[in-house]
């Protein structure tokens, strides 16, 4: 482990790629695919060899660590922009009349999470939509290890909202009143110790402690799915996707096509991961209460889910009871106006569940709440769930549950002042940095996110394309949701073609070379955060 620290964090990621490739080319290759299984194989031994080429060239070099943390914060951003391009290159030259432009844009859609795709389900072979789901797993473990490896220590990504200010505890000691009582990061006192504790060795530490839940959590619901009637590998594909987040499916339509509400449930169920990084290990810097009952993210996260689910179940029962009150009696009405508002209840819980966490999977109960009830597309609810986000360091995207839940807490206090403008508040520690500096970053960040998609949208409409359609796409791919752009009615664009697989229609495929860059980039900067973005450009990055 020692050796492998000393290589940078980027040239380890290669290496993991092309072995990953492996497990498309096998499949590739039981499934008689041969040719694209040679094409995986050979992609997975040329990145295999680049890596160790690279490793042999770079590991020799003192890698450092201490002020010059930030310049992490490029490879990952080097790692959404650079890693994509071979990720992409076993889709490239299985679908040849894609081009590498396509299919680095969709491996950046799948690396970031985000899940919107230029192909139609049915076009693409079994191989290249394992490769989809299996670049989408990896790039939620990618986010679940370097968010407490690399983000933060540097106190971004959601860290800064709990982290104090004078970088030390404030439970048994007082404040100091200069910046000399600083305490030490814990990277610090291993160098103290002898031990050189680099960016990549954080990682791999990190990796050995989430990688096991990780991966035993996705083969848990995979089984599960199976037992629930899903195929292979449609069970496959969704027990990545959910862990991960991403939304990625080798076949359109609802979760329950196949297996049903058991399917649908078992999801939900694990959905609830991506709501707060305490399920996870390394969320002791996230801990904003000692249970975790009381825990403010999953708090908010389940209150949010249940309201829309009732706001949902309201609509539908009232529409639904005055129209069979009209044509029938009162009582065959309000029979069938239960049994179909406890069917929609359902599709609104799990679907405010899946966009919240910006996953973006619909329920099979969902399109008929909706023709039931005579409700339009709700895509603007759905939006709205998906830029609240999931919780701080996990694989969810969006503004997150934490920054809502302490500009919410900064603005309840502000209506007590209103009302009793000499009361003192109360709460604890914790409580009062969430309403001071936690809200004022949080506001920060919001006003950053909001700023953001408006030059999003700005950038997308040069090619002439609807608003509602720009903003639809800017907000999916920002918030890292790209099913959420399959919520309305889009204008499609006819001005490119990702090939013969492609589907223009779907909103993404069809877009010329300008927006469709611009959308690549809005998903690295949701995924990165634009705060984490900002931080290379401060002045400690650039000084030596």
């Amino acid at each position: 482990m020692d050796r492998l620290g000393r290589l940078p964090l980027f040239v380890l990621m290669i290496g993991i790629s092309g072995a990953m490739m492996l497990i498309p080319g096998a499949y590739a290759a039981a499934t008689h695919y041969h040719d694209i299984s040679r094409i995986f194989l050979l992609s997975g031994v040329l990145m295999l060899v680049l890596a160790a080429l690279l490793g042999v060239a770079t590991g020799g070099r003192e890698i450092t660590s201490g002020p010059h943390g930030r310049s992490v914060l490029a490879t990952m951003l080097g790692a959404f922009v650079v890693l994509p391009l071979a990720l992409g290159m076993p889709l490239a030259l299985a679908l040849p009349d894609t081009g590498f432009y396509n299919a680095w844009w969709e491996m950046v859609s799948c690396l970031t999470t985000t899940g919107a795709t230029l192909y139609a389900a049915d076009m693409l072979m079994p191989p290249l939509h394992l490769w989809r789901a299996l670049v989408g797993w990896m790039g939620g473990l990618f986010i679940l290890v370097t968010a407490v490896a690399i983000l933060a220590p540097l106190k971004v990504g959601g860290f800064e909202i709990l982290a104090s200010p004078y970088g030390r505890t404030e439970k048994f000691a007082p404040l100091p009143d200069t910046g000399g009582g600083r305490a030490r990061t814990p990277a610090q006192l291993l160098n103290l110790a002898g031990r050189r504790v680099t960016p990549t060795t954080q990682a791999l530490r990190m990796l050995r402690l989430v990688g096991p839940y990780y991966a035993g959590l996705t083969l848990l619901l995979w089984v599960l799915l199976l037992l629930a009637g899903d195929p292979g590998l449609v069970a496959l594909s969704r027990a990545m996707g959910t862990l991960s987040t991403s939304g990625i499916s080798p076949v359109a339509g609802a979760i329950g096509v196949d297996s049903g509400l058991a399917g649908e449930f078992l999801v939900f169920a694990f959905l609830i991961l991506a709501l707060s990084r305490r399920f996870w290990p390394g969320g002791g810097e996230l801990k904003a209460s000692e249970s975790l009952w009381d825990d403010p993210e999953i708090q908010l996260g389940l209150g949010v889910v249940v309201l829309v689910a009732l706001v949902l179940f309201a609509r539908h029962f009232f529409a639904t009871f005055e129209i069979t009150t009209a044509e029938n009696t009162v009582a065959v009405g309000m029979y069938l106006s239960l049994k179909n508002a406890a069917v929609a209840t359902w599709g609104g819980l799990f679907n405010a569940m899946s966009f919240l966490t910006t996953t973006g999977w619909n329920s099979i109960d969902w399109q008929g709440a909706r023709s039931w009830s005579g409700l339009e597309s709700p895509g603007l609810l759905l939006a709205g769930l998906a830029i609240m986000g999931g919780g701080v360091a996990t694989t969810a995207g969006g503004v997150k549950l934490l920054r809502v839940y302490a500009l919410a807490r900064q603005s309840q206090r502000e209506l007590e002042r209103i009302v009793y403008p000499a009361s003192v508040p109360g709460g604890g520690v914790m409580a009062r940095r969430l309403r001071g500096e936690g809200a004022y970053l949080a506001f920060i960040f919001f006003m950053l996110f909001a700023l953001s998609i408006a030059v999003t949208v700005l950038l997308v409409s040069i090619h002439q394309i609807e608003f509602d359609t720009a903003v639809m796409l800017s907000v999916s791919a920002l918030t890292n949701t790209g099913p959420l752009a399959g919520t309305i009615n889009l204008t499609p664009s006819f001005e490119a073609s990702a090939g013969i697989a492609s589907n223009p229609w779907e909103g993404w495929s069809g877009l010329a070379l300008l927006p469709k860059t611009v959308l690549a980039g809005a998903m690295i900067v949701g995924r990165l955060e634009t705060l984490a973005i900002l931080a290379l450009l401060t002045p400690d990055f650039w000084r030596r």
